[in-house]
């Protein structure tokens, strides 16, 4: 039967826990033929570095064969409607990775095809992401039970993923925003569902200055994300002292890490410089998105 990946809830705990150690081989051992024969297409509405980059190349690495179709070529919902795309393409390919404006998009190829749907970006979530941050945690701190992450922005699809994903890892997790753009009540409420233990906190605070108490992870991401262009400049105001700076990172415990999905803005989200920051892991971060998706893969197809 196939899986699908549309959520990081879409994987327990257990198996997040199998993917990440997975990963970590295919990070020592980068090239095997577990995707001989197999064809994946890259089905995607949005522009993309990282996630179209390191999923080809992974995909490459494991023997397979991708396909990267563009929305000029496809029109997802306009040129075609998303039941025929997905019945069609579940007749030429093994798995299709799709990068869409709307989550309902991919709740439709997951409906209509019959081979696994990956999310590599919704408006609701980011998995894939999420998959790759818990990677570079592990290599920084190889217990995760007891952690803390505290996320300072938007409640987007980003730190969706996260609040849903890290709890049951036993991590706690702090979103700083401010009160119009806080993650919607049920995925706090979903979240906690998740939780691994009493101990484990999720919250939404006001103050980027109390997420970061006692934080071993730091995090931060735009403003406005792809498809919220007309909205930057209310974004801007709305966001004044959500920076991201070294003076709120030495707030947070002393070896914490900060990281950044990117792309960065900065003189927005972030100070300048701060990727390159010495407690910054936002460049090995991005290059994990390649080990933890061939794992992913892998866990999906193999």
């Amino acid at each position: 039967m196939k899986r699908d990946f549309l959520s990081i809830t879409d994987v327990s705990p257990t198996e997040t826990h199998q993917i990440i150690q997975r990963a970590k081989t295919l990070k020592e051992h980068p090239t095997n033929l577990s995707l001989a024969g197999k064809t994946i297409a890259l089905l995607f509405e949005k522009p993309s570095l990282r996630t179209k980059v390191s999923f080809q190349v992974g995909i490459h690495q494991l023997n397979g064969y991708s396909l990267y179709l563009s929305p000029d070529e496809v029109g997802l919902g306009s040129r075609e409607p998303v039941s025929d795309v997905a019945k069609v393409l579940s007749g030429y390919v093994d798995c299709i990775i799709a990068r869409v404006f709307s989550h309902q998009t991919l709740l439709d190829l997951a409906k209509y095809a019959s081979v696994p749907i990956i999310n590599a970006l919704s408006d609701h979530e980011h998995p894939c992401q999420t998959i790759a941050d818990i990677l570079t945690i592990s290599e920084h701190q190889p217990e995760l039970q007891g952690l803390k992450l505290a996320f300072i922005g938007d409640g987007n699809n980003v730190s969706r993923s996260l609040c849903l994903g890290l709890p049951g890892l036993g991590m706690s997790f702090s979103i700083a925003t401010p009160k119009s753009y806080q993650l919607d009540p049920n995925t706090m409420h979903e979240a906690s569902t998740q939780a691994s233990s009493p101990q484990v906190i999720i919250e939404s605070v006001l103050s980027p200055e109390e997420a970061v108490i006692n934080a071993d992870i730091i995090y931060t991401d735009v403003w406005a994300s792809m498809g919220q262009e007309e909205e930057s400049n209310n974004r801007r105001i709305d966001f004044q002292g959500y920076t991201v700076g070294p003076e709120l990172i030495s707030q947070a415990n002393a070896d914490a890490i900060f990281m950044h999905d990117m792309p960065a803005h900065y003189g927005e989200e972030v100070e300048s410089g701060m990727l390159d920051h010495p407690q910054s892991v936002a460049y090995q971060q991005a290059h994990n998105r390649l080990h933890g998706q061939k794992a992913l893969l892998e866990f999906l197809l193999c």
